[in-house]
C-alpha cells in the first residue's frame, strides 16, 4: 500500500498556545495561519509487509531518535484505526530551511497525514486528513488548506470536531521571514507549551484574548482589510509572548536581534509601508506585509538578519 502527498508550510496569524488534551494535540482555542508558497514537504508512505520496523528519511537520509520515534507513535494509532498491521515506509523531501522558525513539522505532518490516508484507501477528505495532521503537529492541521485557515479547537473528548477549515485566500499577502538566530531552541515549542498553560498567572486571560483577536481578524477578512488583518495578528503575537514570558522559569523566545527586526519594521510603518510582525515560539520574526512594500522591507531587513525569505500565499495539500 502507497500513498503520496504534498503540503506547504503555514505561519499562525492567531496563535495556537496551549492544549486542553496533549495526547490528541487539541487546543483550548481557535488559531488562525496563512499557508505560504514555496516552502513544502513531499511525502511517499508505503506500508510494507516485509519491513520489520518503521522508517524515516528526510531528504535521502535515514532519521533516527526522538524524530522516528514521533513519528512511529503516530503511526500506531493510525494503524490501529485503520486496521492496518504493516510497518511503514516515509519517506520525505523538504526544502523547508531548519530552524529558521517556518514550521516545517506543519508540513510534514500534513503530507504524512495525506499519504498514509491515501495509502489505505480510507477517508481521504480534507477534514479528516486535517484530523489526523493534527496529531502528529497540531499546526499541520492548518497546512491542509491554502489561503487563509482556521483550526477549530472543537469540544469533543475524542478530537472529532478539531479540525481545519479555509477562511479566506488571502489574496494580496506577503510573508518576509527575518532570521535573527539559525541554532535549536533552548526551550522546544512544547515544552514551552505546556510551562505556560501550567505555570503562567496570565494564561486564564489568553482564551479571552484568543477569543476577541479571532472575532477581529474575521470581521477584517471579510472586509478585505489586510491593515486590520495585521494589525490583530501583530497584537496577538505580543500577547502570546507576554503571557509565555510570566511562566515559571519564564519561556523567553525573542532575542536582541529579534527587536532590532521588530524596531525596523515599525520604523518602516512610520514612513507609511503596511508593514507588521508575528513571532511563533522561537526568535525568527515574520513580516506581514503586501507585494507593494515586499521590496522595501526586504531591503530594510537585509543588513540585520541573517537570512530573508520571501513567500506568497501557498495551496492546500496537493
Amino acid at each position: 500500500m502507497r500513498g503520496q502527498a504534498k503540503a506547504n508550510t503555514n505561519i499562525a496569524l492567531i496563535k495556537y498556545w496551549g492544549k486542553r488534551q496533549k495526547e490528541l494535540n487539541l487546543p483550548v482555542t481557535d488559531s488562525l495561519s496563512v499557508t505560504l508558497d514555496g516552502l513544502s514537504t513531499s511525502v511517499e508512505a508505503v506500508f510494507d509487509k516485509a519491513a520489520v520496523h518503521d522508517s524515516l528519511r528526510i531528504n535521502g537520509a535515514i532519521v533516527e531518535g526522538a524524530a522516528l520515534q514521533r513519528l512511529t507513535q503516530w503511526l500506531d494509532g493510525f494503524r490501529q484505526a485503520h486496521q492496518v498491521k504493516e510497518f511503514c515506509l516515509v519517506n520525505t523531501q523538504s526544502n523547508i530551511p531548519i530552524s529558521a522558525g517556518l514550521a516545517s513539522s506543519a508540513s510534514s505532518y500534513a503530507a504524512i497525514a495525506g499519504a498514509c490516508l491515501r495509502a489505505v484507501a480510507g477517508d481521504v477528505s480534507s477534514e479528516n486528513i486535517s484530523r489526523w495532521a493534527r496529531r502528529g503537529s497540531g499546526s499541520a492541521s492548518r497546512s491542509v488548506f491554502g489561503g487563509l485557515v482556521v483550526w477549530q479547537a472543537g469540544e469533543a473528548a475524542d478530537g472529532s470536531d478539531s479540525y481545519a477549515t479555509p477562511l479566506g485566500a488571502g489574496e494580496g499577502i506577503v510573508v518576509v521571514a527575518a532570521v535573527v538566530s539559525d541554532k535549536p531552541k533552548s526551550i522546544s515549542s512544547r515544552e514551552g507549551m505546556n510551562r505556560t498553560v501550567e505555570t503562567s498567572p496570565l494564561y486564564p486571560g489568553w482564551a479571552t484574548t484568543v477569543s476577541r483577536d479571532m472575532a477581529a481578524a474575521r470581521a477584517a477578512i471579510k472586509a478585505g482589510d489586510l491593515k486590520l488583518l495585521f494589525e490583530v495578528a501583530e497584537h496577538n503575537a505580543f500577547a502570546m509572548h507576554a503571557t509565555a514570558l510570566a511562566a515559571r522559569p519564564a519561556v523567553r523566545y525573542l532575542q536582541a536581534g529579534s527587536f532590532a527586526i521588530i524596531d525596523e519594521v515599525k520604523r518602516l510603518r512610520s514612513e507609511g509601508a503596511l508593514a507588521y510582525v508575528t513571532m511563533d515560539a522561537g526568535p525568527n520574526v515574520k513580516v506581514l506585509t503586501t507585494s507593494d512594500y515586499a521590496d522595501v522591507v526586504m531591503e530594510r531587513l537585509t543588513p540585520i538578519s541573517k537570512k530573508l525569505f520571501r513567500c506568497g500565499v501557498g495551496e492546500g495539500l496537493t
